[in-house]
């Protein structure tokens, strides 16, 4: 599977990612007023939002370096991602809701807590800054921009699960060499179940 975002180097970033129509309206589906987000955007089209996570989505923010490594094992062997942003240096990676508290205790149960860079996990009760869905350079004041902006009225989300085997495999890649991580697609073709273990 190949990756569908653009690179991560700001040299070689296409200002053009944007969301189509229907992303635009499944972000704003997150505000309490999906309306009036829809007409700021439509007289003001490069203008960030403030948006509630824990209905349409969660969010999980993580360096960016970490987070181009997750997108990596994301698109090349696992099941891709849905949107994903960039922020004031962080990488805002969308997930299912209920996704930024399942996740931390994932990661604390499969003890891997310490090998990964602090998230930021936005659920219920949060907000998050997103980019404008017009696209465009990045904003002086917010820094954000979209790596992969929604494009549909239902854009797939990663879960708990996936975004924990992400960043196991993130994490592997600088882990001392007498720790061993076993990671595999497990379940039949279409369960999309990931079993992470930690064996040293």
């Amino acid at each position: 599977m190949t990756a569908a975002f653009a690179p991560f180097d700001d040299e070689r970033h296409d200002p053009a990612v944007r969301s189509a129509a229907p992303g635009a309206q499944w972000l704003a589906s997150a505000g309490t007023y999906p309306r009036s987000t829809l007409a700021l955007w439509e007289t003001r089209p490069t203008a960030p939002a403030v948006l509630p996570c824990g209905s349409v989505f969660d969010v999980v923010g993580v360096p960016a370096v970490f987070g181009r490594h997750m997108l990596d094992r994301l698109w090349e062997e696992g099941p891709g991602s849905g949107p994903v942003a960039l922020h004031r240096g962080r990488m805002l990676i969308f997930a299912t809701p209920g996704a930024a508290t399942r996740l931390p205790a994932l990661l604390e149960w499969e003890e891997w807590g310490g090998s990964v860079p602090p998230l930021r996990c936005h659920g219920n009760g949060d907000a998050v800054t997103v980019p404008p869905p017009a696209g465009g350079e990045r904003s002086a004041t917010t820094g954000s921009r979209w790596l992969m902006a929604p494009d549909t009225r239902h854009p797939w989300l990663p879960g708990p699960e996936v975004l924990l085997w992400a960043c196991v495999r993130a994490a592997r890649a600088t882990a001392a060499p007498d720790v061993r991580v076993s990671i595999f697609l497990g379940g039949g073709q279409d369960a999309k179940v990931y079993d992470v273990s930690k064996r040293r």
